[in-house]
């Protein structure tokens, strides 16, 4: 088998206001008989409508064992490509294969009767994945264990909360061994330790060598969970390839995310002092880079030019988060420069931010020129300078070490720890 799932030029066309034509329940079959006299009776015709594209002549290919995320803005076709995949919904045009049992988890609750216990529905999900009930039953308690509900396995799903749904339909699509499993938003709903199960049993799924399809929102689990990522847009594969790289294309795309700029002489930050000149992101090589590992130091650098001698002046750097908060300040005060007025000319400075400092995430540099001798005074502000993001890695050499999930703070520094042991140590 030399793929887990091929995906050629499919296409999938939505008439806006009308009925999809999706793979029909016996009921909504029923249900669309019975009211067509009532329509005639009314003289009910439905209106043309705008069709538009939810997918567009989309391609590629999963090999078996891959981890491949799929990212996008809302509106960009994820959840219609899986529906798509996992038979929910067909094609205009185009095919789809998936070699193998597919598990599917994507709107909360798909695929469980609502009348149905979690016990019962557990099985029906076996029986519909095409796995023996004696396989069922030898999983199930591993199941039920890692859904959390073992109160409720016994009760109609219809009465479960989404947090209640969300954890059983997890453990039913990570513990019913599949080839393939396609999940789309499985850390939007549940605590921040059911989070980090599914986190950990996803990296589990991964080393058997299954195949994942992953639709997340969250950046940070997509590059930790993937080494592959496509992007979507507008029902477009507009991008194909290492995480890293993808997962930065789309962030630039939200935040505007440059790691250079450069300014004229009619719009350069400054006064008759100094005018800023250029920004950058720089790693030690002296390569321009918009993505730096969570390891490696990375170079803030600031090209300026002072146009009136006499000043002690120090170049200024702030760092903020995404979430709008602020890191750190930090400006020049190397002996050099400290109390030394700069003469007239073009100035590089460049502050260095060591590896296993920042936390993972988008960085934005507030860039600026100010002095404190005799008065402090700002001479050059450029809010929003240069950008840059910080990824992790899936090794457990940073930080991080060995854990999953989400690490809250601003700064995540790799610190030394000490521990003295005495064995047999008692009462």
């Amino acid at each position: 088998m030399s793929h887990a799932i091929r995906v050629k030029e499919l296409s999938k066309c939505y008439r806006i206001g009308g009925l999809d034509a999706g793979y029909a329940t016996f009921r909504e079959m029923v249900a669309v008989a019975l009211a067509k006299p009532f329509r005639r009776l009314r003289g009910h015709q439905r209106a043309p409508g705008e069709m538009i594209w939810a997918l567009k002549d989309v391609d590629f290919d999963v090999q078996p064992g891959e981890v491949v995320g799929l990212i996008g803005h809302n509106g960009a076709g994820k959840s219609t490509l899986l529906k798509i995949l996992s038979r929910i919904t067909v094609p205009t045009k185009g095919r789809t294969e998936v070699y193998g049992k597919m598990g599917s988890l994507l709107e909360i609750g798909t695929g469980f009767h609502p009348d149905l216990t979690g016990r019962e529905n557990i099985y029906l999900s076996g029986a519909i994945l095409g796995i023996s009930r004696a396989e069922v039953a030898r999983r199930f308690e591993e199941v039920v264990e890692f859904s959390g509900i073992e109160q409720f396995i016994d009760t109609p799903v219809k009465w479960y909360s989404s947090g209640m749904y969300l954890r059983l339909a997890f453990a039913v699509a990570a513990h019913l061994e599949t080839e393939v499993l396609v999940m789309d938003e499985v850390l939007a709903v549940g605590d921040v330790s059911f989070q980090q199960k599914c986190l950990d049993k996803m990296h589990e799924i991964r080393s058997q060598g299954r195949t994942i399809l992953f639709v997340s929102h969250s950046m940070a689990a997509v590059t930790r969970l993937c080494k592959r990522v496509i992007l979507l847009e507008k029902g477009l594969v507009v991008n194909d390839g290492p995480a890293h790289e993808v997962v930065n294309r789309y962030l630039g795309s939200n935040w505007q995310l440059t790691a250079t700029r450069e300014w004229d002489d009619a719009h350069a930050p400054g006064n008759e002092v100094v005018r800023m000149r250029t920004a950058r992101v720089r790693n030690p090589a002296g390569e321009t880079t918009e993505s730096i590992d969570i390891r490696h130091e990375v170079g803030v650098e600031l090209g300026y030019e002072v146009l009136q001698p006499g000043h002690v002046l120090a170049p200024k750097v702030d760092l903020y988060n995404e979430g709008g908060v602020h890191v750190f300040s930090t400006h020049d005060v190397t002996p050099e420069w400290l109390r030394r007025p700069r003469p007239q000319g073009h100035y590089l400075s460049t502050v260095w931010i060591p590896g296993n400092f920042l936390s993972e995430g988008n960085m934005i540099v507030y860039a600026s020129i100010v002095s404190h001798t005799p008065v402090t005074a700002l001479h050059a502000n450029a809010p929003h300078a240069v950008t840059f993001q910080v990824v992790d890695n899936q090794n457990s050499d940073s930080a991080r070490g060995n854990y999953i999930g989400t690490i809250p703070g601003v700064v995540r520094p790799l610190l030394n720890w000490t521990t003295d042991f005495q064995e047999g140590a008692g009462a």
